[in-house]
């Protein structure tokens, strides 16, 4: 790969958390690395210069790069620990494999115990984890036994053991930290109950302990035992801080391949996740062109055989967002909750970002087909009949009710045409009145198109709701353009689009492209209307009050208002300190006007 290609891949790296890899000209692993935010980490390997020497040989060897984006410096951390391990890259510290990461283990018992360990035994036993440092663990930990009272012995609680009297209680018992469950002092369901609670912390699921411990603490300050009070809200700010499982590694997930896909019109992009011995080992996402308008099935199934081939995999389960047909050799499952879906969604995030990257490389090396990608996608999310090459978009401006105007701008190909930008004064409509003002300017804009036989929008914007579109329409059905121009209406405060005739708005994705184009047609025409708006005021605030005044033109009025401020502190101001401004002559002309209409 080229200089220009690694140049164009780190232009494109996500500002996410992930695990970057770099590979040499024969497609050899040189070095795993973790980071906090990717494109600033790889970034500084091109950018800074090296004392090490060894570093400075492993970056001129550099060919490609790939990355895996995951949810956050944790999950980094294990995946990274991962990867070194399974594929040992050339320039990495090899990790020794005895070297593992602290789990929380219920043990699979009667009135279970919930301890830290290293060790995991196969005897049924439910472990959570790893966490990327024993402190992590080591505070969930001291959380749960401060929210809950669970046993700390090894005794055997049988229920033979229990009613035969062989134990005592002990220490902890007395200080409060368990029920005493050996003597019989509190019954299995209600400790499985605290032990339930305790798998939704540790998986992330708090909700239910949030309420219960909402409410003692309200209690507990209700009867002034603030103190107690807290505590529990130093437990509560202790669960909502917390996020207390990896999505990258679980053990009950072993031996499995994962993949996600997403598409636009032209292109789909298959994720793949390699999971191994319940962590994963490799990712990778390919790019398919649709031929025959393929639907995401036909993908899916296609870039599943393909890259199962290309990495030889022997999985026999398959993860995947929706059904597929594989043959019977091969297990489909489709998680709608839990660690499997989660390993599904990240499967698809990385997808997506692939897809990001691909449409910003596109941006920079072909333009053309990146435009055309936009417009695509702009007629597919809002249901156009063609692409909109020409959108229009208006705005109206009065300010405090004065000078009202209105603006269009106008796109071409996705970009700001700003030589067909159009201002207009509000001519037939007395005061502040939106609705009216919108109908007028749109109906002249088109009226003068039909006229002058100029081309036609695909798409009118209107920077407004319901109200400013139905006023729109009407000036489209004055000129019986209804129906042959696509019309739309964007609210402000939740980005609503409204369609005519329908009362329910759409609500495009915040990241969308489409959303990003209206956006920004809506913020150039209020920019532009803005703009427009101030030099009128100007130009009206000067033509009432000084360029009354016979031999007085707008260039003197501007320097004296920008000398004394306002019209007041020149009519306040000695013939002397005008002459210094603008001449004798003139000063004269302006005191004289001021004396004569002084009342």
């Amino acid at each position: 790969m080229s200089n220009t290609s690694i140049d164009l891949i780190l232009k494109t790296l996500p500002e996410n958390p992930g695990v970057y890899q770099f590979f040499d000209k024969d497609d050899k692993l040189l070095y795993v690395g973790k980071a906090k935010n990717l494109k600033k980490r790889v970034n500084s390997y091109f950018t800074k210069s090296h004392d090490s020497r060894r570093i400075a040989v492993m970056v001129n060897k550099i060919k490609d790069i790939k990355h895996i984006v995951v949810n956050s410096e944790a999950d980094a951390l294990l995946l990274e620990n991962n990867l070194i391990k399974s594929r040992r890259p050339r320039f990495n510290v090899m990790l020794r494999d005895d070297k593992t990461y602290p789990w929380l283990c219920i043990k699979n018992e009667r009135f279970p115990r919930i301890f830290l360990t290293r060790r995991m035994i196969k005897d049924g036993s439910e472990y959570f984890g790893p966490f990327p440092s024993l402190k992590t663990v080591k505070t969930l930990l001291g959380l749960i036994k401060g929210l809950y009272q669970i046993r700390t012995c090894k005794y055997d609680l049988s229920e033979e053991k229990i009613q035969a009297g062989k134990y005592k209680v002990c220490l902890e018992y007395h200080l409060g930290n368990c029920k005493g469950p050996c003597e019989g002092f509190q019954n299995e369901e209600d400790y499985n109950a605290q032990i339930e609670e305790i798998r939704q912390i540790v998986k992330g699921n708090f909700s239910s302990s949030l309420r219960t411990f909402k409410q003692q603490m309200k209690t507990l300050a209700q009867e002034l035992r603030f103190e107690e009070a807290e505590k529990i809200k130093q437990k509560i700010d202790s669960l909502e801080r917390y996020q207390a499982k990896s999505t990258v590694v679980n053990p009950k997930i072993s031996n499995v391949d994962v993949f996600a896909i997403v598409s636009d019109e032209s292109y789909g992009y298959v994720n793949f996740l390699q999971v191994v011995n319940g962590a994963i080992i490799r990712s990778h996402t390919i790019e398919i062109k649709k031929r025959l308008d393929e639907d995401d099935k036909e993908l899916l199934e296609i870039g599943i055989v393909e890259i199962r081939q290309r990495f030889d995999s022997s999985s026999k389960k398959t993860l995947v967002p929706f059904e597929v047909n594989l043959g019977e050799n091969s297990e489909v499952i489709v998680p709608k909750l839990g660690d499997k879906k989660a390993l599904v969604d990240l499967s698809e995030r990385n997808a997506k970002y692939f897809r990001m990257e691909r449409f910003k490389t596109m941006k920079i090396v072909d333009p053309d087909r990146h435009v055309k990608r936009v417009m695509a996608q702009m007629k597919e999310d809002l249901r156009l009949p063609e692409v909109p090459k020409h959108i229009e978009c208006f705005d109206n401006s009065n300010i405090q009710g004065t000078n009202p105007v209105a603006a269009c701008v106008v796109f071409k190909n996705a970009k700001p045409s700003k030589k067909d930008y159009r201002k207009f004064n509000i001519k037939t409509v007395e005061g502040p009145d939106d609705f009216a003002s919108m109908e007028e300017v749109v109906y002249r804009r088109y009226k003068r198109l039909l006229e002058e036989d100029e081309e036609l929008p695909q798409l009118v914007v209107i920077d407004g709701g319901k109200g400013q579109l139905s006023s729109a329409l009407k000036a489209l059905e004055r000129l019986d353009l209804r129906g042959k121009i696509s019309i739309i209406g964007i609210a402000k405060r939740l980005e609503e689009i409204y369609f005519p005739g329908d009362s329910i708005p759409l609500y495009l994705d915040k990241k969308s492209e489409t959303l990003k184009i209206i956006q920004q047609l809506r913020n150039e025409a209020h920019r532009f209307g803005i703009t427009f708006h101030r030099q009128k005021r100007s130009k009206s605030a000067i033509d009432t009050e000084l360029q009354n005044i016979k031999g007085i033109g707008e260039k003197t009025a501007l320097e004296l208002l920008k000398e004394f401020r306002s019209v007041k502190r020149i009519k306040e101001a000695s013939k002397d300190q005008i002459s210094k401004v603008v001449g004798e002559s003139r000063a004269e002309l302006i005191s004289n006007y001021f004396s004569e209409n002084e009342d």
